[in-house]
C-alpha cells in the first residue's frame, strides 16, 4: 500500500511520486540497441514509436498530423480547432505565433476560437489526412462528442479520441442528458481512446467502456494551470502506475482483454518518456516538445486545448523557443545536445537496451526507485 498521510485531523492523502521523484534500475542483462522495439499498435492500427500527439492547434495540422505519421507516430487533429473553423488559419496561427506571453494572448486565443465549428472542414481535414496515407485520428470533447462524433465517423477516421482534462463514465448531469460512454462506444465499430483520469477507480471505470485506450493525466506541464485553476495537480508516476493496476485486474476480470494506457503530462525529455513507460504506460503524448520542431503549424508557440476556454482557461500561452531541428530530428536524432529533448525515442531504445529490455511490453516491468 502507498503511504497514506494525516494532514490533520480526520483528514488523510495518499502520497503520490511525480516522474522526477523516481529512475530506471538497469537489470542484470543488456542488449545491443538494434535489437530492441518501440513499436505498439492499437487495434489494427500499428506505430513504429510510441508517441501520440496531443491534440493542440500549436502542434497539430493536418500536415503535421501526416508527417508524425509517417515517421511512425499517431497525430490527433482537434475537432474543434482552429482547423475546423477557417477555411485557411495559417495567418491566424502566423499572428498567434508573435504574441507575447501575457494577458492578453489569452484573450486573443479566446477570441479565434470563438467562431463556430463547420462540420464540413471537419470532412474535409480527415479526407486529406486519409489521403495522406497515415492512421486517421481525431480527437472531440466529451461535451461534443453526439453533436460531432456523427460528422467525424461519416468523414472515415481510423481512431476516435473522446478526450478532456478529465473524462469518467459516471457523468451526472441534471441539465443534460449525459454522455454514456458504454453505450456510445459499444455502438462503433472503431477503436476509441479517452480521458485524461487520474486515479485507479476511473480508470476501471473508463475500461469497462470498452475503450481500447485510457490516457493517463490531465497534460500538465510547467504551462499548464489545472493547478492554479482547479487545484488538480497529478503525479504522473503513481497516476499510471495506479491505472496499469487497474488494467491488470480489468485483464484478470474479462479474461485478457488489453487497454492501452497513454501518459499524457510531465513528459519532456527521453528520460520522462523511458520512466512513463516503465511504470506501465504503452505510449506517451507529447505537446510543447512538438513545438520545437521546425515547421510546427504555430512557428514554436505552445498553448493547450483548454487554454483557451471561453471562460475558465487552463493553460498560459507560450513562446517555446527557436526550432531545435526537423520532427525526425526530434524523434529519432542525431542530437547535438545532451539535455534529452532531441532524438527522443533513441533514448527510449537506448535505455531499454541498458536494462537488457527487448520491446515496450518487457520494459514496462523494469525495476524502479525513488531517488528523492
Amino acid at each position: 500500500m502507498r503511504d497514506v498521510v494525516e494532514i490533520g485531523l480526520g483528514k488523510t492523502a495518499q502520497r503520490g511520486y511525480h516522474l522526477d521523484d523516481i529512475a530506471i534500475v538497469p537489470s542484470r542483462r543488456t542488449r545491443d540497441v538494434d535489437d530492441v522495439s518501440t513499436e505498439w499498435r492499437v487495434d489494427a492500427y500499428p506505430f513504429k514509436i510510441p508517441c501520440v500527439a496531443h491534440p493542440s492547434d500549436a502542434t497539430m495540422s493536418p500536415e503535421s498530423a501526416i508527417a508524425l505519421g509517417r515517421l511512425g507516430g499517431l497525430g490527433v487533429l482537434n475537432a474543434e480547432g482552429l482547423w475546423t473553423r477557417y477555411e485557411d488559419p495559417t495567418k491566424i496561427l502566423e499572428e498567434l505565433a508573435s504574441l507575447d506571453e501575457d494577458a492578453d494572448a489569452t484573450r486573443r486565443l479566446q477570441e479565434v476560437y470563438s467562431e463556430p465549428i463547420k462540420p464540413e472542414l471537419i470532412a474535409e481535414r480527415v479526407r486529406a489526412m486519409r489521403e495522406g496515407g497515415v492512421t486517421v485520428a481525431v480527437r472531440v470533447s466529451p461535451q461534443h462528442t453526439l453533436a460531432l462524433a456523427p460528422v467525424v465517423l461519416d468523414a472515415g477516421v481510423d481512431l476516435l479520441v473522446i478526450q478532456g482534462t478529465l473524462v469518467s463514465a459516471e457523468h451526472v448531469s441534471t441539465t443534460d442528458e449525459p454522455l454514456n460512454l458504454k453505450e456510445f462506444i459499444a455502438d462503433l465499430d472503431l477503436p476509441v481512446i479517452v480521458g485524461g483520469c487520474t486515479d485507479y477507480k476511473t480508470a476501471l471505470h473508463l475500461m469497462r467502456t470498452g475503450a481500447a485506450g485510457v490516457i493517463v493525466g490531465v497534460g500538465a506541464d510547467e504551462w499548464s494551470t489545472t493547478d492554479t485553476v482547479l487545484g488538480i495537480r497529478v503525479p504522473m508516476a503513481s497516476a499510471i502506475a495506479d491505472a496499469a493496476a487497474a488494467r491488470r485486474d480489468y485483464l484478470d476480470e474479462t479474461g485478457g482483454r488489453y487497454v492501452h494506457l497513454i501518459a499524457d503530462g510531465g513528459i519532456s525529455t527521453s528520460g520522462d518518456i523511458a520512466k512513463a513507460i516503465g511504470c506501465g504506460a504503452d505510449a506517451v503524448m507529447l505537446g510543447e516538445p512538438l513545438s520545437l520542431a521546425e515547421g510546427a503549424p504555430a512557428g514554436g508557440a505552445w498553448w493547450h486545448s483548454s487554454a483557451s476556454h471561453p471562460q475558465l482557461p487552463r493553460g498560459g500561452f507560450c513562446i517555446a523557443g527557436e526550432p531545435d531541428g526537423t520532427l525526425e530530428e526530434l524523434l529519432y536524432g542525431p542530437a547535438d545536445r545532451p539535455d534529452g529533448q532531441l532524438n527522443l525515442f533513441g533514448g527510449l531504445r537506448r535505455a531499454m537496451a541498458k536494462c537488457g529490455y527487448r520491446d515496450l511490453k518487457e520494459f514496462q516491468k523494469v525495476a524502479l526507485v525513488l531517488d528523492k
